[in-house]
């Protein structure tokens, strides 16, 4: 099936609609199909209406206990795929404002226990110093002192022991010069200094490194539960299982290949030095 992006809005709302008319056009009330799918009536009406997101298990209950054919069945169920992705558009997001952003992403931070980071090219703001930040907003016009802010609020997460972070740091994610030489140094230090906390894996992957594939995206995966990918466009959300997999599945290719530990905190001393007089 192939996907406009402006559908990935749509979607929820179409796979509402058409769970709702399969149900009407089997001659089924709200609570008869609830019983069948052993569901409270609540959340099939809370489903119908789009006002809850359907898991692909919940789906799958629902067009059982409805009995629809095979041909309707692989419809449906490509539908909740694409409802299960989201699209955020970078020019909406600024538009809003991004202090909004690090808000949702403060509260997925908070609701999520392991955190799965693939860094391709920059750092992300969980490692980043405030110099760093705010080289990374330089290019978008206007004040970015509330989104530095939330940027800096939200590294409080990283010394909640309840939560288990890796982070993979491409070399290129590492080195690049978003900030003066100096700066880069001490940055580097950071990183080299988070890798020391108990509940964070903090590997490097050195330019060289045979990786399986190609990398193409910075992504994270929340929980084996959901995965973002970053764009220059803007940030894709998944949420349907096989997609989670897939990226999940990527990360541990690299995991495998990255140094951690003392070698991990060799390289970085050895990057940081390269920035000091």
């Amino acid at each position: 099936m192939t996907v406009e992006p402006g559908q990935l809005g749509q979607s929820s709302r179409e796979l509402a609609a058409m769970l709702r008319n399969l149900r009407k056009q089997a001659g089924l009330s709200g609570n008869r199909l609830a019983a069948r799918c052993n569901m409270s009536q609540s959340k099939v009406s809370r489903i119908e209406n789009g006002k809850v997101r359907p898991s692909l298990v919940d789906v799958e209950r629902i067009l059982r206990a409805l009995e629809a054919p095979p041909v309707l069945v692989a419809e449906v169920s490509a539908l909740a795929r694409i409802a299960a992705t989201e699209w955020q558009d970078a020019r909406s997001m600024r538009r809003k404002g991004l202090d909004k952003k690090q808000l949702e992403l403060a509260g997925l931070e908070a609701a999520s226990t392991d955190f799965r980071f693939f860094l391709l090219s920059m750092l992300t703001a969980l490692l980043s110093t405030p110099e760093y930040i705010r080289a990374s907003l330089a290019h978008i016009p206007g004040d970015h002192s509330k989104t530095v802010a939330k940027k800096l609020e939200r590294q409080e997460v990283l010394y909640d022991r309840r939560k288990r972070f890796t982070f993979l740091v491409t070399e290129q994610a590492a080195r690049s010069p978003f900030v003066s030489a100096d700066a880069m140094a001490v940055q580097l230090d950071r990183l080299a200094s988070l890798a020391r906390l108990p509940h964070v894996r903090l590997g490097v992957l050195p330019m060289g490194t045979r990786l399986p594939g190609c990398p193409l995206n910075t992504f994270t995966v929340y929980d084996e539960a959901l995965a973002t990918v970053e764009t220059t466009t803007g940030v894709m959300v998944f949420r349907d299982p096989r997609d989670v997999r897939m990226y999940l599945d990527e990360f541990s290719g690299y995991d495998d290949r990255a140094l951690f530990g003392q070698a991990a905190q060799d390289r970085l001393a050895e990057w940081a030095a390269a920035f000091r007089p």
